[in-house]
């Protein structure tokens, strides 16, 4: 999202952002997040002792795509609103294609898995695939890295 508004920083690999943080990584003052968070659904930070709110790296992105939605292309805080359930639309639309097969590479990878269980068969008769030693199982880090890479997708 950073390519929209090439002029704003980098934004750190840290888990947690305070206000003044987002406030400054996106270019608005923390009185327009806060406004922004009761108009925009999407944009729900944690809230800690004390009311003190804290972002994750998805909601920064969130507010730099609401920032170019209405400083840059103009769009009224409706438009947005209505931009952003559109852009969501689209990206479940398109992930639910995928997880159907009318991708042509994901067609190809469910058929491909479907030989390999049909050549290995079951093991034991209870129905849980034979393990067929071409692809080991991930450690929790890396799957947990793919399904962050896959939710920043659709986010």
């Amino acid at each position: 999202m950073s390519t929209l508004t090439p002029n704003l920083p980098a934004i750190p690999a840290k888990r947690y952002f305070t206000i003044g943080e987002v406030a400054e990584l996106c270019g608005v003052k923390p009185h327009v997040l806060r406004y922004w968070e009761q108009e925009f659904t999407q944009l729900n930070p944690m809230k800690r002792r004390g009311n003190r709110r804290y972002y994750q790296h998805h909601e920064v992105l969130m507010v730099r795509r609401i920032r170019d939605l209405l400083y840059e292309q103009g769009f009224t805080i409706s438009g947005a609103r209505h931009q952003l359930e559109m852009s969501k639309g689209k990206a479940a639309a398109s992930a639910a294609a995928e997880v159907n097969g009318t991708n042509g590479a994901a067609v190809a990878g469910v058929a491909a898995g479907a030989a390999a269980i049909d050549a290995a068969g079951v093991a034991g008769g209870d129905g849980i695939p034979a393990n067929t030693g071409s692809e080991p199982i991930a450690d929790v880090a890396s799957l947990r890295r793919e399904l962050e890479a896959i939710l920043s997708f659709l986010a």
